[in-house]
């Protein structure tokens, strides 16, 4: 779940690459914060621990948009909206959401 969060998270290329080659030492203080809000938030919200979500790529994905929606703290209503509906989280969602249809297909190989 943690790998699919990060790779999903990754605000770009040199992220993605450092997760690749195992650099962790190499991400930002920043980015690793929203990673652990995201997995704290998978782990710990009671919608998260629902059979349907706990262990799930369902659950991964919940987790991820449930973070924009729930955690995240936006300026405002209109920049949360935008940012959901055509911003960031929609980016990281639908990655987020192509991630898992990956591992569902390929397996963990897909995270690789």
């Amino acid at each position: 779940m943690k790998r699919l969060i990060q790779m999903a998270m990754a605000p770009n290329r040199e992220v993605l690459d450092n997760l690749k080659m195992g650099k962790t030492d190499e991400l930002s203080t920043m980015y690793t914060n929203v990673v652990d809000t995201v997995l704290t938030y998978a782990q710990n919200s009671p919608t998260q621990l629902m059979d349907t979500t706990k262990g799930t790529l369902f659950g991964c994905y919940n987790a991820i948009t449930g973070y924009y929606q729930n955690v995240r703290n936006f300026r405002d209503e209109e920049s949360k909206f935008k940012s959901i509906m055509d911003g960031t989280a929609l980016k990281r969602t639908q990655t987020a959401f192509d991630l898992c249809m990956d591992f569902a297909k390929l397996g963990a190989g897909a995270l690789n």
